[in-house]
């Protein structure tokens, strides 16, 4: 959950000058605004300095009989292998580490919402927005690819005298891929964190452990749910156009 002091917010003195000059001198909700996004930054920096410090331990010394690290590590990444290959086949597996990074990424950033003192990166809609974003480029950077200059007629519908009504649907259709997956994951981190507030003031010894058992469902599923549809968005760029 979020709480009042957080275990990096020593870095909002050091960073917030450097980033956010004009709202140091403006004070006020703009200085607000801007310890919100070093928060944000800071966090986003220790996700990824712990994955990439997971990943150096776990392939340090690898063996033929895994254990400990890099046993749990294969189950993992063995897992969401499984998962693509189930959902988007062999032609697939090209795109498995940007789904993979997407999906850990995501989990570590939700679940280190559940420690007091670390704030949650995907509860600021500056970085769901930045992986939604990603994740629509890459779909049709995929497209460009595989199909060339063809891939516009998945655009333009099977019927020529219907086109310009068939490219305004689908503009708007696939620009709201990047609403949907921006405000699903920071709607359900954000929304459990005001309610674990709310339940906090309400039941201060019960609410944190029923909570939490809540919260973690919902780290794990909206991790899943992003990269299903990461996925199936992606695969929708590789299939022939029709």
């Amino acid at each position: 959950m979020v709480h009042p002091l957080l275990f990096l917010q020593f870095l909002r003195g050091i960073l917030t000058p450097l980033f956010f000059p004009a709202a140091v001198a403006a004070g006020g909700e703009a200085l607000e605004n801007a310890h919100k996004a070093i928060d944000t930054i800071s966090y986003t920096w220790l996700v990824m300095a712990f994955l990439i410090i997971l990943s150096l331990l776990a392939t340090k010394a690898m063996k033929n009989k895994p254990g400990g690290l890099q046993n749990f590590m294969e189950v993992i990444v063995g897992g969401l292998e499984k998962t693509l290959l189930d959902t988007m086949g062999k032609h697939g597996m090209p795109y498995f580490p940007l789904i993979a990074t997407l999906f850990l990424f995501i989990l570590v950033s939700n679940l280190i919402s559940l420690i007091p003192g670390f704030f949650p990166p995907t509860a600021n809609v500056n970085t769901t927005g930045a992986l939604a974003v990603i994740v629509f480029t890459t779909t049709h950077m995929v497209g460009i690819k595989e199909h060339g200059i063809k891939y516009v007629k998945h655009f333009l519908g099977p019927v020529w005298w219907l086109a310009w009504m068939i490219l305004f649907i689908e503009i708007i259709g696939h620009f709201s891929r990047i609403l949907s997956l921006t405000l699903r994951l920071f709607g359900n981190i954000g929304g459990h964190e005001i309610v674990i507030i709310v339940f906090f003031a309400l039941v201060p010894f019960f609410a944190p452990l029923i909570m939490s058992v809540l919260g973690l469902l919902v780290c794990i599923i909206q991790s899943i749910v992003f990269m299903m549809l990461a996925m199936m968005y992606i695969q929708g760029a590789i299939e022939e156009a029709h």
